[in-house]
């Protein structure tokens, strides 16, 4: 076990909705104006979830900006839902337009959802030919399992050791990263974090590989028939961790071995975000057997997906069809179509490789002077920086909390992520630009240097 292992080991752990949070017990400090708007939020109960000591009030959007209530304008490099920018016009006028028009239900015939459908699963191996439309990603992934337990016959899932999947009953009890309130499914599987910065680049698919044969084995051994493994391919909750082109082949190959499917929740990694390729498992070379999507692909409109292998859809149709109300309605598919065209012309993909170069290249020039940053790591525009104490290996979570604070002093949204919180998450629409990286390393180094790092 490396120092940096041993260290983590000792260190308290968070959870995904606890990082950077507001604490309510401040709403003194701030303004009547805010302080008014966070009492008219309890009517939304306990379980919202505010960023920032001082919460920002966001009342305008245009590309990789948004704007506060007084005209302020802070650079948002969290937001991958706006995934070809804030307020698109292409995608506003789509949306508007169909709006205007028509919006309705999957059970009559319409064209667009049929144009958008070809167009999307072009972009698919062409093993997977099937897709059908939800409203979230975690309806999705709540989905993907229910068509994974069908056709395998088993009833075992196996996810990484801070996955987040959604937040319905059934894929919340697969999602570790929610916390020890939510109680996990005794039927979830839990490999460890693909922690490349700690197990190394070239040794994670081996490690990986050998600990999904030990927990495939421990779950037979309780009587769990494995059925498949869900993972996002860049494990953005675990802490960001892409690792090299192609590592996650060989863990893709265990799961057919033991019988079972491979889910890939490109819900983070795909639709160019890796810059690599369109969808986070193609940089890996895996042809899933079911895909899931959604947060990007209509750009802020309610939309997501589950594509499959026709056989595998068909196994599950046969016994049980579906329908969603709101899924696959005109207006979604409006949007998800005009997010495709726009990613297409404005080549977005190509656009995410070169700027996250180029942030990484800033980075790592960055980290030359403040040895706290023990590990810079990313594919196109996701991309992790870790801080870890320079003699211990330690997490250090506390500092990173004050830090994404100093970046919001200096009008720059950033947040974080892992199991200790002490990991930067860089995660901006797809049209972050030169100036922004510039931006953003600016208000960065300022920051370090405010906090002594």
């Amino acid at each position: 076990m490396t120092q940096n292992m041993m260290a983590k080991s000792k260190a308290k752990k968070t959870t995904i909705l606890e990082m950077n949070r507001f604490d309510p017990s401040h709403l003194d400090e701030l303004d009547e104006h805010k302080r008014s708007l966070i009492r008219r939020r309890e009517i939304l109960g306990k379980g919202y979830r505010l960023f920032y000591s001082d919460p920002i009030e966001v009342v305008r959007g245009k590309g990789s900006h948004v704007f506060d209530e007084h005209g302020v304008d802070y650079l948002d490099a969290y937001n991958n839902v706006v995934s070809v920018g804030h307020c698109h016009p292409h995608v506003v006028e789509a949306i508007a337009r169909q709006a205007a028009t028509l919006n309705t239900h999957t059970r009559y015939l319409h064209e667009t959802i049929l144009d958008y459908s070809e167009a999307l699963l072009a972009k698919m191996p062409p093993e997977i030919d099937r897709i059908t439309y939800q409203c979230t990603g975690s309806e999705a992934n709540d989905l993907a399992i229910r068509i994974a337990r069908n056709y395998t016959g088993g009833r075992g899932i196996i996810v990484t050791n801070e996955a987040y999947h959604g937040n319905t009953d059934l894929v919340s009890s697969f999602s570790p990263s929610i916390g020890e309130g939510q109680a996990l499914s005794l039927e979830a599987g839990i490999l460890p974090t693909p922690d490349t910065h700690a197990v190394g680049e070239d040794q994670i698919a081996d490690y990986m590989v050998d600990a999904f044969h030990k927990e495939v084995a421990r779950m037979r051994r309780h009587g769990i028939k494995f059925a498949g493994l869900l993972v996002d391919s860049i494990f953005s909750s675990d802490g960001i961790f892409p690792g090299k082109a192609g590592w996650l082949k060989k863990l893709a190959d265990a799961v057919h071995e033991e019988g079972g499917l491979y889910i890939a929740d490109e819900v983070q990694p795909g639709f160019c975000r890796t810059g690599e390729a369109f969808w986070g498992f193609a940089r890996h070379g895996i042809v899933p057997d079911i895909v899931t999507m959604g947060k990007p692909m209509a750009n802020g409109i309610a939309c997501s997906a589950t594509a499959v292998k026709h056989e595998i859809l068909d196994a599950f149709n046969d016994r049980i069809p579906y329908f969603n109300t709101f899924a696959g309605n005109p207006v979604a598919m409006a949007a998800a179509k005009a997010t495709l065209e726009v990613m297409d012309v404005e080549d977005i993909q190509g656009n995410a490789l070169r700027v996250g170069n180029l942030f990484k290249e800033r980075l790592r020039e960055l980290a030359q002077s403040h040895p706290a940053i023990a590990d810079i790591r990313g594919a196109g525009l996701y991309i992790g920086v870790e801080f870890d104490d320079p003699e211990t290996g330690e997490p250090m979570s506390a500092q990173v909390l004050e830090l994404i604070e100093q970046m919001r002093e200096r009008l720059v949204l950033t947040s974080n992520c892992g199991s200790y919180g002490n990991i930067i998450k860089i995660r901006p629409p797809l049209v972050f630009n030169e100036a922004d990286v510039n931006r953003y390393i600016e208000a960065l180094q300022g920051s370090l240097e405010a906090i002594g790092l």
